[in-house]
């Protein structure tokens, strides 16, 4: 009968094992394989609604105290505000997938991990190498074209490596799912880097334009991750074509790059520094919010739709006398 190990767990599929693909998997692998973890997705749309109320929260003890911060207050402050969208995602996240959570220390290592790529290489990648902000508004089709090739790919690739050359081969790897799990995560901490670099670099933001910024990068961010996540999921329990996974992460850099250049035509500027003007967040917040629901409902969709075809290939093989 060939060797019928777990592509997921290397031992022996033994009884109950299933085709699929040319794979076999173990009966409990399978099973996990077909969840569709409700859990992700309740906490991918808390994240967001818990992060439209709190930056409304914001605004209103801003309007109300009008607090007078400056220096390092203002800088301590900024960056706690950066770190709020991971804390809130992973905060839902695991309080509505506490049956079986993803262990928290692979999320936690793919957040860091993703924040240090960031900082590492994508930063340096696209403020010192591509030097962008001397370029990209110097015409729409150049800072479309560059929004993708230069920004796009440069980022994306980057949460891709997080997650392909890190936690992918693990055992713990075990669904399609949890390419979108670990894919946001990076993202998170993808945006979480690029936030608060943003902050140290201007010694500080006006608080209510920066909480808007902070929620409008760690919405986009993690949403075109979650993209390639799903990619790399299907790509490692159904087999795929050689442009599988180059396609996902183009479609990734792509939705990324569209979305920077459409979010600074529809703010029209940077965000304003501590007594400064220019900036209009609002629209960028709306578009982003869009952006969010759209790729999660989407990918919520193409797992539960996989899931089913999968179970019914399987129980076809099943039928057909596969043990």
């Amino acid at each position: 009968m060939g060797n019928r190990d777990c592509c997921v767990c290397d031992r022996p599929a033994g009884p109950g094992a299933r085709e699929l693909g040319g794979r076999w998997y173990c009966a409990a692998h399978y099973e996990r394989m077909m969840r569709d973890r409700p859990g992700l997705w309740q906490a991918g749309v808390a994240e967001i609604a818990g992060l439209l109320i709190l930056v409304g929260f914001v605004e209103l003890i801003l309007g109300v105290t009008r607090p007078q911060l400056q220096g390092t207050g203002l800088a301590l402050a900024s960056v706690a505000i950066a770190l709020v969208p991971a804390l809130v995602w992973l905060s839902f996240f695991y309080q509505q997938d506490r049956l079986e959570p993803e262990p928290k220390g692979y999320v936690l290592a793919v957040f860091v991990l993703g924040g240090l790529l960031a900082a590492a290489v994508g930063l340096p990648l696209t403020q010192d190498l591509f030097r962008t902000a001397d370029w990209l508004g110097s015409s729409p089709w150049v800072n479309l074209l560059g929004s993708i090739l230069v920004v796009g790919f440069g980022y994306e690739f980057l949460k891709y490596a997080a997650v392909r050359y890190f936690v992918y081969p693990l055992d713990e790897f075990d669904e399609r799912v949890d390419g979108i799990i670990y894919g946001t995560a990076a993202g998170l901490g993808f945006a979480t880097a690029l936030n608060i670099h943003y902050v140290l670099q201007s010694g500080g933001v006006d608080l209510g334009a920066g909480i808007i910024h902070v929620v409008i990068a760690a919405l986009a961010q993690a949403s075109f991750a979650g993209v390639t996540g799903y990619f790399l999921g299907r790509r490692k329990f159904q087999r795929q074509p050689m442009w599988w996974t180059p396609a996902g992460l183009s479609l990734a850099a792509a939705l990324n790059g569209l979305f920077t250049f459409f979010a600074g035509q529809v703010t029209r500027g940077g965000i304003r520094l501590q007594g400064g003007g220019g900036y209009t967040p609002w629209p960028g917040l709306a578009l982003a919010t869009v952006v969010a629901v759209a790729v999660f409902a989407l990918l919520n969709l193409l797992i539960r739709r996989a899931n089913q075809q999968t179970l019914a290939q399987g129980n076809a093989s099943g039928a057909g006398g596969v043990e």
